[in-house]
């Protein structure tokens, strides 16, 4: 049933706008009473925390996917770009609409960043161009892979984006051998 009222949600979400997301329309379009909803949500804010949270898992998912290069720097300015557009579709709104649950919303954003972590950090792993010379006990990849989920989230929030400043300073310290003017 929780899932069932999710997939109401979103769909409402879809069709009607967050502005007009409430328990009674859920309740409505998914033929329960009210009182239903309420036996699996607190409110309308939980509801949209849990589409959040869905909706930065799957987004991630797809991003990982849709990225096929081996090459650690030509998938981060293609990560730059996917999460751009998804953060201005309906992933910025959830985020916005998350008015009564602040503190549980930069709870979920924190474990969508970890996820994130987790696919720079198997990124730099599978990099066939990467020498294993780059790394030692104080330089690791998990410490690498924190500072540019650290700086891309950065970038994404800015304005004014220092992208390709951000990609000359990865080439030089991931491929210090090779041409950085790439």
């Amino acid at each position: 049933m929780r899932e069932t009222l999710l997939n109401t949600a979103r769909a409402l979400a879809e069709e009607e706008g967050l502005q007009k997301l409430n328990i009674r329309s859920i309740a409505k379009k998914a033929g329960v009473a009210s009182g239903t909803v309420y036996n699996y949500f607190s409110g309308k804010d939980e509801i949209l925390l849990a589409l959040t949270k869905e909706y930065w898992k799957q987004a991630l998912l797809e991003m990982d996917d849709a990225i096929i290069t081996d090459s650690f720097c030509e998938a981060l300015p293609e990560m730059y770009k996917y999460l751009k557009q998804t953060i201005r579709q309906a992933a910025g709104a959830f985020m916005n609409s998350l008015n009564g649950v602040q503190q549980k919303g930069q709870e979920s954003m924190a474990s969508a960043q970890q996820e994130l972590k987790a696919i720079l950090l198997r990124r730099l792993r599978q990099d066939p161009h990467l020498s294993d010379h780059v790394w030692n006990e104080e330089f690791t990849e998990e410490s690498f892979a924190e500072f540019v989920r650290m700086n891309l989230i950065g970038l994404l929030k800015a304005e004014e984006t220092q992208m390709e400043f951000f990609m000359a300073v990865i080439r030089r310290i991931l491929y210090p051998d090779l041409d950085v003017k790439k």
